[in-house]
């Protein structure tokens, strides 16, 4: 799974057994590790990494969204694969859209999308986003359609 100008290699994981519920399949609960910690890798792969972008910038982001979309079932052994993109970008946020595809087929099994607020930690609040992310992030947007 290479990167495309907007699609970035964020994650790679297995599935355990201990990730399996009563049917056989892993568990919603736990595709949500592996997309928030795929967000962690996305700022930084942005060029944005959480351990400097409130020194650099004086802000840092909240995600105040995230929908799991569930495409098809995981099972122990399988590999999994997440990319993601800038899906939109905003005054005081941008959106997030991830994959989580099957590494070795690359058939999609889950999607997730976030929207991740940028935050003054002075104010305690939301707050615009600084020209300097917002041209970071230009080049990683998602063509519409």
């Amino acid at each position: 799974m290479p990167d495309t100008p907007a699609r970035l290699d964020l994650l790679r994981g297995v599935v355990h057994p201990w990730h399996h519920d009563h049917f056989g399949h892993m568990n919603v609960r736990h595709y949500a590790p592996f997309f928030d910690d795929a967000v962690y890798h996305m700022w930084t792969r942005l060029g944005l990494p959480y351990s400097a972008m409130q020194a650099e910038h004086g802000v840092h982001t909240v995600t105040a969204r995230a929908t799991t979309g569930f495409v098809r079932e995981l099972t122990a052994g399988d590999l999994i694969a997440i990319d993601g993109a800038v899906q939109r970008i905003g005054t005081k946020s941008c959106g997030f859209h991830l994959r989580m595809l099957h590494a070795d087929t690359g058939a999609l099994h889950a999607t997730y999308d976030v929207v991740e607020v940028f935050f003054d930690p002075r104010t305690r609040g939301s707050t615009a986003m600084p020209a300097a992310v917002r041209a970071r992030l230009q080049p990683f947007l998602l063509p519409e359609g």
